[in-house]
């Protein structure tokens, strides 16, 4: 459900994915769609986008005024080495993504919810890595561990912002560093059902937002820190497929409270087609 796949497509293939998804936390529900579309460059190559539109349902204050469009990523996947059975060696690729700030990020008015963006060019770089178990059984048992890191620019912010700014305000935010790690196994019950389970951590580093509030009079610094925050979860999941090509996911996501992190229940629904 959450671990990319470190195989890329045949050349002058396609992948379509789109996600419909639920972030349920104690005061807000992020409906939500996150759509892969991948293209076969070359056989070693796989390009393509993901493009995030969403909602945002408040139990305390306003929701958003509309579905409103999220941050867009191009990406570009090379692989290094193709699993054969018998042989040690996994599927490996790396992976490289470009996070575009298409989404609503600031002077965001008396409406926070409609901030879907983050307002910064984020660069992800990703080891990608799977292989396959033959059970005795039978059946088998796919694993993918998935390392990324991502780093994101500054961005200049005005008045409300999805960084906790209120009217007035002028000055910059710097996200912090992100660290992701996402293990996860598929087991194949049948030709047509799978069962899956991802367990995943992740490391976001300080956000610092400085700059003044123009509404004072004098107008007064401000300095925000979010702090670092950790993440841990896990993800189960089942897979159906009618053929081949086509097939249907359906899981949750699973986020515990931490250090800075919010627990949330994700209910997602995938459909997968390959052509």
């Amino acid at each position: 459900m959450m671990a990319n796949s470190a195989a890329t497509l045949p050349r002058g293939h396609f992948l379509i994915e789109p996600y419909l998804y639920d972030v349920h936390s104690a005061h807000a529900n992020g409906f939500g769609s996150r759509a892969y579309v991948l293209y076969g460059l070359a056989d070693r190559v796989t390009v393509g986008f993901i493009p995030i539109v969403g909602f945002n349902k408040m139990s305390a204050g306003q929701s958003s005024s509309g579905v409103g469009l999220g941050d867009v990523t191009p990406l570009a996947q090379y692989r290094l080495t193709q699993f054969h059975p018998g042989s040690w060696i996994p599927t490996t690729s790396v992976m490289l993504q470009e996070t575009l700030p298409t989404g609503k990020y600031d002077r965001l008015g008396d409406r926070p919810s409609d901030g879907l963006g983050g307002g910064a060019y984020t660069t992800t770089a990703g080891l990608n890595s799977q292989t396959y178990f033959w059970l005795s059984s039978g059946h088998i048992l796919r694993m993918r561990l998935d390392l990324s890191q991502a780093f994101s620019n500054a961005v200049d912010v005005e008045d409300v912002s999805v960084y906790g700014t209120g009217a007035g305000f002028r000055g910059r935010a710097k996200p912090g560093g992100a660290f992701f790690a996402d293990a996860s196994w598929e087991y194949s019950v049948s030709r047509s059902w799978v069962l899956a389970l991802d367990v995943l951590c992740g490391h976001n580093g300080n956000t610092r937002v400085t700059g003044y509030d123009i509404l004072d009079s004098p107008s007064r610094g401000i300095r925000l820190d979010s702090g670092a925050s950790e993440t841990f979860g896990f993800a189960p999941a089942i897979e159906y497929s009618w053929k081949p090509n086509l097939g249907v996911l359906v899981g949750t996501r699973v986020i515990a409270a931490g250090h800075n992190t919010t627990a949330t229940i994700t209910p997602a629904l995938a459909i997968n087609v390959v052509h």
